[in-house]
Formats: structure tokens, C-alpha cells, sequence
């Protein structure tokens, strides 16, 4: 069996539990292994710590499946991860809703695999070497353990080009999906285009948190900036929000923001788009004196490694400091950042200098982050990537 051999004291982050080896933990590689193919993770003096997915290309020269010498890494195991992953999430669904992540990657015990479910069909997503060489297994797990329809990839994110791999997305098992389907979340009802749509086609991830907007939207005026498909929208105008304004840069995001308030029997009367950049909008609403009860601020990643946290962290401060401009007195500032480069303690202190900055006096009166379907693995905190907080000014 291929063996990665660590240099001295480079162990001490597996026997953490740790999932991920860097390349410059490796004092040697014996045998020959192919990318994706499966080694023996061991410590300078030879001794087992962890079956492993080798990557040749990639910083993380390893990603382990398991730390039990015993277990054979094959369909079977591959089969039994999967039906635990779809097994943890059921304690925390209901019937209003049927679209959720079923296996998120490390925290699931699977690296580099993602899937995610929207009513009959599960999306699935190969980003390591490791998820691409057993990706026929998996699928099958998938489909075993959900009974779906069909499963459609959408491995076409960026990180497979630092895994060697080019993006792949079409039919996996089953055929193919419906220009758009429809979903329900918590009894509200949404489109999603999974061929084409952000991520595997939408964020999942911000479920509970919509709620939470919505539970405290009620007599509002709430500016909803980067709104893709509307999603904090619809939660607003049915919890009772007077006003909302949707802003991002795609027209047909935003004609889904329009469709989905009409869909859902909400005042369409109330639900207002722009299409513009949000950093020039929310100066020229500043500059117009514009006020909102609630600003949420949900952008797209600006840092998606260490290296980039410099320059996002300058974006945020800026985007953040412009909302604070906007609030009314006792207003709330919904703020997010699911860059995984940034931690929860940057992005609080980034947050606060903006207030400091806006001359405004600011309170955090709930922090916000993925739902249970997005769980935290406590051995790898790199999983706690969405930083939400809410604050009052």
C-alpha cells in the first residue's frame, strides 16, 4: 500500500483529528500513487495514523477517510458514511421542508464531497481527488440511501483546478432535471435551476437565518442587498416587513425575486428590485439620506483563502460601514461572510471598525451561522465558515 511518511512532530494535527495533510508535513511518499488514489498516512518512525485520499497537485497532499487501521476503504464504507450522514439530518426536518444538505464534505467524514438535496433530486459535487476517484461509489450511496430520482453533478466549482481535475457537471444517475424545480422551505415555496444557479443552485445554508429575519421583520423597511433569488425577501414580507428592496447584480435573479413574492401570495405591492452594484447603491443611498429599519448584507465570498483575507477584509469593512450610514435609530444590521479564510473574531472586529468608522454606537444582539444540516465537526473548524451577527445601532 502506498505510505505517506510525515517528518518528526508533523503528526500532531492528525492525532487531533485533523483531516487534512500539507504537503510539507511529508518527509516521503513510498510506492507510486495515482491522484485520488488511497495511502497509508504514517509518522516518521512508520506507525498507522490514518487511511488517506492521496493529491498530487494540491497544498493538501492528503485528505483522510478514516483513522481506524481496520476499516477497508471501499463501496461498502463509502455506502456506510453516506447513510450516516442522511441519518444525522433527520432529527432536524419537518415536513414544510424538503431541500437541505445531505453530506458536507470533512464534517461529514467525506472530503471534497458535497450533496445536497432539492425534493427528488440530490445535486452532488466531486471537489477533491479523492471524491472523484470514488465517485461512482458514492453516487450510488446517494441514491441508495435517498431513493431520489436522479442525481445531477455540479462539480464545477474552482477548487478542482488546485486538485488537478476540470469541472464536470451533467447527469449522474436517473434523468435529467427540469429547467427549474420547485422546492419548499419551511412552507415557503421557491425555484431553483440546479444546472446553472449558484453553488448547486441555492443557499442552503441560510435557511434558519431567513427565519430569523422573518421573525423580526415585522413593520420594517428592510434593504436586502446581493438578493440573489430572494430568498431573505420572501421570509421578510411574510413575516410583515412594510418594504423591501432587493438589490443584486443579475436581472433574472432578481425576475426570481418578483416570481417568488407573487408565488407565495406576498404584496407584490411591497417588494421592490434594483440591479446595480451594491458598494455604488449603498453610497448613493447614503448621499440621498435614505434610512431602513433593517440592512442585510449577504455578499459572496471576498476571501476564499488566508491569502486574499487583506483585501476582503478592506470590502467588508467598507460594505458594512455604508449599511450602518442607512440604518434608522434602533435599526438592525443583518451581516454575513461565508469566506472560510476569515474567521468569526476577524469578522466581528472588522464589523466593529466599520461602526467606528460610521460614528455610530453598536450593540451584536444575536450572532447567526449555517444550520444543522451544515453541521461543525469539532476536530475541523475550517467547517464553521458562515459568520453571521445582527446588530443594533
Amino acid at each position: 500500500m502506498p505510505t505517506l511518511i510525515l517528518k518528526p512532530q508533523r503528526e500532531k494535527a492528525l492525532l487531533r483529528r485533523h483531516p487534512w495533510v500539507f504537503s510539507g508535513a511529508v518527509a516521503k511518499v513510498k510506492g507510486n500513487p495515482a491522484a485520488g488514489d488511497t495511502v497509508v498516512i504514517a509518522d516518521h518512525r512508520g506507525q498507522f495514523l490514518a487511511w488517506g485520499a492521496y493529491s498530487p497537485t494540491s497544498r493538501i497532499r492528503a485528505r483522510v477517510w478514516s483513522w481506524r487501521e481496520s476499516d477497508l476503504i471501499g463501496p461498502d464504507f463509502f455506502r456506510s458514511r453516506v447513510q450516516a450522514a442522511v441519518a444525522r439530518r433527520a432529527p432536524w426536518l419537518d415536513a414544510a421542508t424538503n431541500a437541505y444538505r445531505l453530506v458536507f464534505a470533512e464534517a461529514d467524514g467525506l472530503p471534497g464531497v458535497i450533496a445536497d438535496r432539492y425534493a427528488d433530486t440530490v445535486v452532488v459535487q466531486f471537489l477533491s481527488a479523492g471524491a472523484e476517484a470514488w465517485r461512482e461509489a458514492i453516487a450510488d450511496a446517494l441514491l441508495e440511501a435517498t431513493g431520489a430520482a436522479r442525481l445531477y453533478e455540479r462539480s464545477d466549482a474552482e477548487v478542482r483546478r488546485l486538485e488537478g481535475l476540470p469541472p464536470r457537471v451533467g447527469v449522474l444517475r436517473g434523468d435529467a432535471p427540469p429547467e427549474r424545480l420547485q422546492i419548499t422551505e419551511h412552507g415557503h415555496a421557491f425555484w431553483v435551476d440546479v444546472r446553472r444557479g449558484h453553488k448547486t443552485g441555492f443557499y442552503l445554508d441560510q435557511r434558519e437565518n431567513r427565519a430569523w429575519v422573518g421573525a423580526h421583520a415585522a413593520g420594517k423597511r428592510v434593504l436586502n442587498a446581493f438578493a440573489y433569488t430572494g430568498g431573505f425577501a420572501v421570509y421578510a414580507l411574510a413575516g410583515g416587513a412594510t418594504e423591501v428592496l432587493s438589490v443584486d447584480t443579475s436581472a433574472d435573479a432578481l425576475a426570481l425575486v418578483q416570481q417568488h413574492i407573487a408565488h407565495n401570495g406576498l404584496p407584490a405591492a411591497r417588494s421592490q428590485t434594483i440591479q446595480d452594484d451594491v458598494f455604488h447603491l449603498l453610497r448613493k443611498f447614503h448621499a440621498e439620506g435614505q434610512r431602513f429599519d433593517m440592512v442585510i448584507l449577504d455578499p459572496p465570498k471576498f476571501a476564499p483563502t488566508a491569502a486574499q483575507v487583506p483585501k476582503a477584509a478592506r470590502g467588508y469593512k467598507d460594505i458594512n460601514r455604508l449599511a450602518f450610514h442607512l440604518l434608522a435609530p434602533g435599526g438592525l444590521l443583518v451581516t454575513f461572510s461565508c469566506s472560510g479564510g476569515l474567521d468569526a473574531a476577524l469578522f466581528q472586529k472588522i464589523v466593529a471598525d466599520a461602526a467606528v468608522d460610521a460614528g455610530v454606537e453598536a450593540r451584536i444582539v444575536a450572532r447567526l451561522a449555517q444550520g444543522p444540516d451544515h453541521p461543525v465537526a469539532l476536530n475541523y473548524p475550517e467547517s464553521a465558515y458562515l459568520k453571521g451577527l445582527v446588530v443594533t445601532v
